[in-house]
């Protein structure tokens, strides 16, 4: 049985915590207060509870677990997911993680099956059962339902020889010393390690089926979330364009310029050539560095003359969530980017705001 490495070896005694004691009106507020110390002795023993699930792992059973989804699935299956309780909002949770990669899934609820739901289970189709104990009744009651439909079904339940793994066509054990809960009864690091399971295998699926980004995007992803923005929206679909550039040439005067500088709501100037080649950029920072250094001198410089000519610049088919990145970039950030064309022709502007205000 292969198994997997702890984080740390650091850890209290998963057992130490000590019940809950009866307390009466009369004892000081200050009894129900929770400590920094108390705190930290929980996170230890849930990070201890961890170790143990990652230690007792079975790999083998993971790996099998792992490629009937992903044969199953290529072939067309949908992938369902069951379960009562808190394992039913696992359940539901890592099936619209596999819908997010592309891949055909769905949550049934047990009680909805038994009402009707289950026609849309087919005998190509897979059916996870999550339950902690493997005695859940309405999984139980759920199953010769499924095996009548022909869907194979694979248990993944925390409790040895339990009834549900022993009708299922696969079993995955996943190893729990106890629940945090000081009753030992609260599903917390239950349901903890079966999302961690759940979401392991499916970014191995996802690795398997060599998704890319794009892809990813296409998926599921709305382009009104900021997941879906990050991968869809582009340069060109945030850039100013056309009368909304702050353009000028670089024999222009600078003091001439300023209306161009602040109205265009981008602090800074495009320095173009009569063909709209870009030449440099002029920002509101150079205006306050010239006069500063020049004084009145300023009324005699042109904006060619101490404009910026090395400016960093991005194309209009690069990702819009690069363009930020390139912003911050070292070794010091900068609030927009000229937008040109294999021509180096200025085509727009994006600016930091635009792309926050944009929610990237």
């Amino acid at each position: 049985m292969g198994s997997l490495p702890p984080f740390s070896s650091d850890f209290i005694n998963p057992h130490s915590l000590s019940k809950p004691k009866t307390t009466t009106a009369s004892q000081s507020s200050s009894s129900s207060c929770i400590d920094e110390t108390t705190l930290l002795n929980l996170f230890k023993s849930q990070q201890s509870h961890l170790n143990f699930f990652f230690q007792h792992l079975d790999l083998s059973q993971t790996l099998s677990f792992t490629r009937t989804l992903l044969l199953q699935s290529s072939a067309g299956a949908t992938v369902f997911f069951s379960g009562v309780g808190k394992s039913g909002f696992v359940a539901h949770k890592i099936s619209q993680t596999l819908v997010s990669l592309g891949i055909r899934s769905g949550f049934l609820s047990p009680l909805d099956a038994l009402h009707g739901d289950i026609g849309a289970l087919s005998k190509s189709d897979v059916l996870v059962l999550f339950s902690k104990s493997g005695t859940t009744e309405e999984l139980l009651r759920l199953v010769p339902c499924a095996k009548a439909k022909g869907a194979f079904l694979i248990s993944v339940t925390s409790v040895d020889g339990n009834a549900l793994a022993a009708v299922c066509d696969m079993n995955v054990y996943l190893p729990l010393e106890r629940e945090l809960c000081p009753f030992d009864l609260a599903p917390v690091t239950s349901t903890a390690i079966q999302m961690v399971f759940g979401d392991t295998v499916a970014i191995a699926l996802m690795g398997a089926k060599n998704l890319t980004k794009e892809q990813y995007a296409a998926a599921a992803n709305p382009p009104a979330g900021r997941i879906g923005k990050h991968l869809i929206f582009k340069v060109k679909d945030v850039m100013k364009k056309e009368d909304e550039l702050p353009v000028c040439k670089e024999g222009d005067m600078i003091m001439e310029q300023l209306v161009e500088l602040t109205s265009k709501g981008c602090g800074c100037l495009l320095v173009i050539d009569d063909d709209h080649h870009l030449i440099g950029t002029f920002t509101d920072g150079d205006l306050r560095r010239t006069l500063k250094a020049s004084g009145e001198a300023i009324f005699k410089l042109t904006v060619g003359e101490m404009c910026n000519r090395n400016p960093r610049t991005i194309g209009p088919e690069a990702m819009a969530v690069d363009a930020m990145q390139k912003m911050e970039a070292p070794p010091s950030p900068v609030q927009f980017l000229p937008v040109i064309n294999g021509q180096n022709q200025v085509i727009g502007i994006v600016t930091l705001h635009g792309l926050v205000s944009a929610g990237l």
